[in-house]
């Protein structure tokens, strides 16, 4: 019994551990992203009131270019999210899968047995 509940067992911790590494470091790049935006956002105001307006637009230009680079982390972390969603599921049809094949394995035997009996 535990041979056969191994290889589910050990697919799920796999499964566990790879989503948690993902997912963690998904949320630092976002964290750093934000991080970069604020401090740019910072710079370019302290240059807008200096009134240094070409170094204020190379700060617009990184704030462009944080806030994409934002966006298209948190579109990661959602899709890891919704493959790792996916592989949860996957894994619940193949457990149930295994256990109707064991039954059906099961009921065969008895039919077998029955027959031979000439019940």
């Amino acid at each position: 019994m535990i041979r056969r509940n191994f290889k589910h067992l050990l697919a799920l911790v796999f499964f566990g551990l790879t989503a948690s590494m993902w997912a963690q470091n998904a949320t630092t790049d976002v964290q750093s992203d934000r991080k970069d935006l604020r401090q740019d956002r910072r710079e370019r105001n302290q240059d807008l009131k200096k009134g240094d307006t070409a170094d204020a637009a190379k700060e617009q230009k990184d704030i462009n270019h944080d806030k994409r680079d934002l966006n298209r982390d948190k579109r990661d972390l959602r899709a890891d999210n919704r493959d790792i969603r996916k592989d949860k599921k996957d894994l619940n049809a193949d457990r149930k899968d295994a256990r109707k094949d064991r039954k059906d394995i099961r009921h065969d035997r008895r039919d077998i047995h029955r027959d031979r009996k000439g019940a």
